[in-house]
C-alpha cells in the first residue's frame, strides 16, 4: 500500500506548487537586482545554467503526464530529471550572480518550495503506477549512477516538448542572461 503524506504536508505541497512560479518571478526580479557579474562568472554561469535547460527539455520529451511512468531518456538515469535540471539552472546563475544572498535564497526556495513537491509528485506516483517502487529503488532521485548516459536523446518527442511549454525555460534563462549582459556592459560592479 502506497505510504501516505500527512495532510499538512500535503496542504504545503498544494501550496507550494501554486506559488513556484510566481516566486520564481519576485526571485528573478531580485536577482537582477543584486547580481553582480563580471564576464567571467556570467560565461561559467551560462554554460552550467546552459546544461540545465538541455536535461529539462531533454526530460520533457520524454514524460507523458499522469499517462504513463516515465523511464526513458534522462528519467533512466534519475527520477526528477526536470528538478535536477532546474538545480542545475540555479547553480550556473547563482555562479553568475556572485552573490551569496542569491545563493542563500536558491536553497530556501528549493528545500521550502520543491522539496515538499517532489514529494508529493512521488506520493502520487507511487499510487498511480504499481511500477514506480521498483524504479524507484533501481533509480536514484537526483544524482546519476553514471555519468555515461548514452540513450538521453533516444524516444524524445517533440511534441511533447511542446505540448509541456520547456521551451519557456530556454526563453526565461536567455531573458536572464540578457539582463546580466546589460548589468556586465551598463553596471559593472
Amino acid at each position: 500500500m502506497p505510504q501516505q503524506l500527512p495532510q499538512t504536508r500535503l496542504s504545503w505541497s498544494r501550496i507550494a506548487r501554486r506559488i513556484r512560479v510566481p516566486l520564481g518571478f519576485l526571485l528573478a526580479a531580485i536577482y537582477i537586482w543584486r547580481s553582480r557579474p563580471t564576464w567571467a562568472s556570467l560565461a561559467l554561469g551560462v554554460a552550467i545554467a546552459a546544461a540545465g535547460v538541455v536535461v529539462r527539455a531533454l526530460a520533457s520529451g520524454h514524460v507523458d503526464k499522469n499517462q504513463q511512468l516515465a523511464t526513458s531518456g534522462p528519467y533512466a538515469y534519475v527520477r526528477n530529471p526536470l528538478y535536477l535540471g532546474s538545480i542545475i539552472i540555479g547553480v550556473g546563475f547563482v555562479i553568475a550572480a556572485r552573490d551569496i544572498a542569491i545563493a542563500i535564497a536558491v536553497v530556501v526556495l528549493f528545500a521550502l518550495i520543491y522539496v515538499p513537491v517532489i514529494r508529493a509528485e512521488e506520493a502520487f506516483l507511487r499510487s498511480e503506477f504499481p511500477q514506480y517502487h521498483d524504479y524507484a529503488r533501481a533509480v536514484p532521485r537526483f544524482v546519476p549512477r553514471t555519468l555515461r548516459m548514452r540513450r538521453m536523446t533516444e524516444g524524445f518527442s517533440r511534441e511533447l516538448y511542446i505540448k509541456h511549454r520547456e521551451y519557456n525555460a530556454l526563453v526565461g534563462a536567455a531573458a536572464l542572461v540578457a539582463a546580466l549582459v546589460v548589468k556586465v556592459l551598463w553596471f559593472p560592479g
